[in-house]
C-alpha cells in the first residue's frame, strides 16, 4: 500500500475484535516506525506506553467516557513525552554526526528550551502528534484499524500509569481488527477554504 492510499483509507474507527492479538514481531514493526517520526532537534520526546495489562485498561476506560476501544483493541498505546528530554544527556541525540555539526546542535537545543516552559510543552504535543499519525498509517499499511483518542481524564489516567513528574500525555491511539466500517466521511471542506496563499 502506497502512502497517498494508506491516507485516503484510514478512518478512525471504533468497534474491534476484542479476540484479536498483535504479534510481537508486529508490534515492534509499528513502534520502530513510530519512532522515525520527526522531533526538533531529535530529541525524541515521545514515549508510548502500551497498556496491555486488562485490568489497567478496564480502569482507564471507566476515566473514558466508558469506550469500548480502549479494552476491545489490540494495542492501547498512550503518547506521553518527557517534557525535559531535551536536557538528559542531549550529545546521544546527535552522536553520529560529525563533532562540528554536534558542537553548534548542543547549545542551540539548550538555549531553545532552557526556561521555555511554553515551548516544551508544545514541542511535545507536536512530537506525540506526529508519532501517532505514523502509527496510524503503519497500522492501515499493514491491514489494521485504528483510532486517534483524547475523550479520557488525562489527570486520571496520568495517575493509574504512574506518569512521571516532568511528563506529560498527549493522547491515546488504539489499534486493532475493526470490525464496524467507519462512518462515512462527514464532510470535507474543500481546499478553496483550508488553503491561504502567503497571508490571511
Amino acid at each position: 500500500m502506497n502512502v497517498s492510499t494508506a491516507i485516503q483509507k484510514r478512518r478512525s474507527i471504533k468497534t474491534f475484535d476484542p479476540s484479536h492479538k498483535l504479534s510481537d514481531a508486529e508490534i515492534k514493526h509499528l513502534l520502530s516506525l513510530a519512532a522515525l517520526s520527526p522531533t526538533a532537534f531529535n530529541i525524541q520526546n515521545w514515549r508510548f506506553v502500551l497498556v496491555n495489562d486488562p485490568e489497567v485498561r478496564r480502569k482507564i476506560r471507566s476515566v473514558a467516557w466508558d469506550q469500548a476501544q480502549v479494552t476491545d483493541a489490540s494495542l492501547l498505546i498512550i503518547l506521553a513525552a518527557d517534557l525535559k528530554a531535551w536536557q538528559k544527556e542531549p550529545a546521544r541525540y546527535w552522536k553520529n554526526v560529525p563533532p562540528a555539526t554536534r558542537e553548534l546542535l548542543l547549545p542551540a537545543i539548550d538555549q531553545y528550551y532552557r526556561d521555555q516552559e511554553q515551548a516544551q510543552r508544545d514541542e511535545a504535543m507536536r512530537s506525540c502528534g506526529m508519532a501517532a499519525m505514523t502509527l496510524m498509517l503503519a497500522a492501515e499499511e499493514m491491514g489494521y484499524a485504528s483510532c486517534p483518542m483524547d475523550g479520557f481524564d488525562f489527570e486520571a489516567v496520568a495517575n493509574l500509569i504512574h506518569l512521571p513528574e516532568d511528563y506529560v500525555i498527549s493522547m491515546f491511539v488504539v489499534i486493532g481488527k475493526g470490525v464496524k466500517e467507519a462512518w462515512p466521511r462527514g464532510g470535507q471542506l474543500p481546499l478553496e477554504e483550508i488553503v491561504v496563499y502567503n497571508s490571511f
